[in-house]
């Protein structure tokens, strides 16, 4: 069974930065695409970032490209998101997920997630 924990959210100023972690456990991680996404409140879940299962393919949604990063540890079993130059319209819970139908920017392929980790970023 495939278990996904986030952790490292948390309350930080407008131009801060935060790591998000997400500790796989289960089948083999180097298999699996890795994405993160977020849901505001009233608002729908959005795709944030995704790592293909060789970290080797990147993707970013265009409101954090240039400012979040996403990378992965196949020897660790985690992905992260290092976030910078925060701003309030990133408040957010954030998500991990996994994919083993490819990778892909869309919430369809994704079949396991985590239980998520509040961001808040104050202004």
């Amino acid at each position: 069974q495939v278990q996904l924990v986030e952790s490292g959210g948390g309350l930080v100023q407008a131009g801060g930065s935060l790591r998000l972690s997400c500790a796989y456990s289960g089948r083999t991680f180097s298999k699996y695409t890795m994405g993160w996404f977020r849901q505001a409140p009233g608002k729908e879940r959005e795709f944030v970032a995704a790592t293909s299962w060789s970290g080797g393919s990147t993707a970013y949604a265009d409101s954090v490209k240039g400012r979040f990063t996403i990378s992965r540890s196949n020897a660790k079993n985690t992905v992260y998101l290092q976030m910078n130059s925060l701003k309030p319209e990133d408040t957010a819970v954030y998500y991990c997920a996994a994919s083993e139908r490819g990778f892909s920017r869309y919430e369809g392929p994704y079949d396991y997630w985590g239980q998520g980790t509040q961001v808040t970023v104050s202004s």
